[in-house]
């Protein structure tokens, strides 16, 4: 019996998918380990100019056209979005923050990734998948509330204004996957903001990089290279095969594949109400995922 081409194809965009959000789970803690001996600002922005170089390296060498300029607009949401937005205040909310603190609020991607390819891609899930996905979220913000001790602070604010901007660039980017091919459009988003981001970078530059410790220097490589590069190859692609909506229901798991990277790197406390909320937040995505509908 020939395999199932529709099975196929969810099997591959949701093996995408899991890669993209494995590589990204790693962002908070390399991110924390790198700004102990960075600048907040350079570890937030300088890794785009990492990225930009390795970028314009793979589009020249496969000779790719660049893109219509009536496209502009939409690679500037991707580029304010996931190359701007969401690593210049994850990093600077990592300052105040504890990697698995900003874990759980980035759960909300989710569901700010499914509104925004509502908007964007003129997605339609059923009314079952905005149950699950509102519920996973509700219970993702409840856990970050209790291990927070009841308030928001201002790194919570930054992380959701990281949260808001990620789910603009990842909708947006996805949209823009189906015509241009996924790495591509990470790569002209990151070229996009070089001219930008490039004076700011090196105001922010340490003033000895000697005196910089070797596992602050592999963190910054590692949101450079994975978590601002090579993510977004696996991410898009995922996106853009099986929707938006529905792929970025593995979201969910993320924070969880975060706070487990927290013990392990960084030593953070790993608490029974976590592996509760986990369960519970990974019984939503597979919920979520049957009852998601693009159509």
């Amino acid at each position: 019996m020939s395999p199932n081409p529709r099975s196929q194809s969810e099997l591959t965009s949701f093996g995408y998918g899991f890669l993209g959000v494995l590589i990204f789970s790693l962002t908070l803690p390399a991110t924390r380990i790198a700004i102990a001996g960075f600048d907040p600002v350079f570890v937030g922005l300088g890794r785009a100019i990492v990225a930009a170089g390795l970028s314009l390296i793979l589009l020249v060498i496969t000779r790719q056209t660049i893109p219509p300029l009536r496209f502009l607009p939409n690679f500037a949401i991707v580029t304010a979005g996931v190359v701007v937005g969401f690593p210049l205040l994850s990093a600077i909310a990592m300052k105040d923050a504890a990697a698995s603190h900003g874990a759980v609020i980035t759960g909300l991607l989710p569901l700010s990734t499914a509104l925004c390819g509502a908007w964007r891609a003129g997605e339609r899930p059923l009314r079952g998948f905005w149950l699950f996905a509102s519920l996973g979220s509700a219970l993702v913000l409840i856990f970050a509330l209790v291990t927070g001790g009841g308030s928001l602070r201002m790194a919570d604010l930054a992380l959701l204004g990281a949260v808001g901007s990620a789910a603009l660039g990842y909708a947006e980017g996805a949209v823009l996957s189906r015509t241009f091919g996924s790495w591509q459009v990470i790569c002209w988003a990151l070229i996009l903001s070089v001219p930008v981001l490039l004076p700011i970078v090196w105001q922010h530059l340490p003033a000895n990089f000697s005196l910089i410790s070797v596992n602050a220097v592999l963190a910054f490589l590692y949101v450079s290279v994975f978590s601002m590069f090579l993510g977004f190859f696996a991410w898009y692609r995922g996106l853009a095969l099986g929707g938006i909506a529905r792929i970025g229901q593995l979201q969910l798991i993320q924070p969880f594949m975060t706070i487990a990277a927290s013990a392990i790197v960084l030593g953070e406390r790993l608490s029974i109400e976590t592996i509760g909320f986990a369960i519970a937040v990974i019984g939503c995505v597979l919920l979520g995922k049957r009852t998601a509908n693009n159509g």
